[in-house]
This record gives C-alpha cells, sequence and structure tokens, in this order.
C-alpha cells in the first residue's frame, strides 16, 4: 500500500475542457505521478472508487440525475472536493438552459429544431435516460466543495498550483497571473 496522495477526477455537464487543461500541464505529469497515485478517473479509466481519496477535482455542473449520483459519490469518498472550471463553480455555459422551462428547451430541441427530421420529432423518454434536472446546478448548490478554481477551463498552471499546494498540504497561493482571463 502506497502513501501518496490519492486523487479522483470526473466530468459532469461540461465539455471536458478541465480534463483538456489538467492534461496540459505536460512533462509535470511525470512530477505528478512521483507525487500522487489516481483512482475513479478517466485519466486511469478507472469507473467506481476502489477505496477513499484524499482530493476529488470535479468539472462540469449538474443537469441530470446522474450528474447529482455522481457528485454524491464524489462528496462521500473524497477528503478534498475541488469545483475545477466555470461550470462546476457557476454552471457555465450548460446553465444558459436556466433562463427557459425544461419543457422549452426540450420542444426547441427535439421538435422545433430546423436539424430535424420531421419524422424524427419526438422528445427522448427512455427509462435509461438519466433524468433531467430542472435547471443546471454548480456543485456548491448540491454538496460541500471545498476548494474553487475558475476559469474556462482554468489554465493548466493554476490546476498545478492548485493540485500540488494540496498534495503537499501547503497553502493555495493564486497569483493574478493565473487566474487572469485574457
Amino acid at each position: 500500500m502506497s502513501s501518496k496522495p490519492v486523487i479522483a477526477t470526473a466530468s459532469l455537464a461540461g465539455c471536458f475542457g478541465c480534463h483538456m487543461s489538467f492534461l496540459d500541464i505536460d512533462e509535470r505529469l511525470l512530477e505528478l505521478i512521483e507525487l500522487v497515485e489516481f483512482d475513479k478517473s478517466p485519466i486511469d479509466d478507472l469507473k467506481t472508487f476502489t477505496r477513499p481519496v484524499d482530493i476529488g477535482l470535479i468539472e462540469g455542473g449538474c443537469c441530470n440525475a446522474e450528474n447529482v449520483e455522481v457528485l454524491h459519490s464524489f462528496r462521500k469518498n473524497c477528503r478534498i472536493l475541488v469545483s475545477v472550471g466555470e461550470c462546476a463553480v457557476m454552471g457555465g455555459l450548460p446553465a444558459m438552459r436556466n433562463t427557459i422551462s425544461l419543457q422549452e428547451c426540450l420542444e426547441e430541441a427535439y421538435l422545433n429544431s430546423p436539424t430535424v427530421a420531421p419524422e424524427d420529432r419526438v422528445i427522448p423518454n427512455d427509462e435509461e435516460l438519466p433524468l433531467l434536472l430542472d435547471r443546471v446546478y454548480p456543485c456548491h448548490e448540491i454538496v460541500k466543495i471545498d476548494y474553487f478554481l475558475p476559469g474556462c477551463p482554468p489554465s493548466a498552471d493554476l490546476i498545478w498550483e492548485a493540485l500540488t499546494a494540496l498534495v503537499q498540504s501547503r497553502p493555495i497561493k493564486l497569483d493574478y497571473q493565473l487566474i487572469k482571463y485574457d
């Protein structure tokens, strides 16, 4: 059994851009592998938790019941939980649907869209599909979040600084250069 901190990651309702930014730490990934182990994550393709983890990174907001279930599982299994990116922090672009009703959104997408053929105009209603929520929720409205990393996506340097600070049990120092938007 290793004494390295364990990290898990997940993507909810978002574009996976924060995971791409995480991968943009480039050669520092080799340093990171010396410092940590991964559990449930697309990084190692583990689909379920195999043990409690020290740090969980969540990108994306909650737009359906499956997102909420995954988020609750992360909160239960992660000592520290970090919202990564604007979708997790504030709902991001998916939350643009919050200004209209769910029914109106579904009708526009599946019934009234000019790109849907007349014979395909039906709102999906399969029990295998996750139940859509009334709106898109940022993660902190569902569970307690310990840290927030802003950006769309946050820079690789911001993710690196926050992650290494947490792993090394030191204060996170988010210099202006790490969080500015140009």
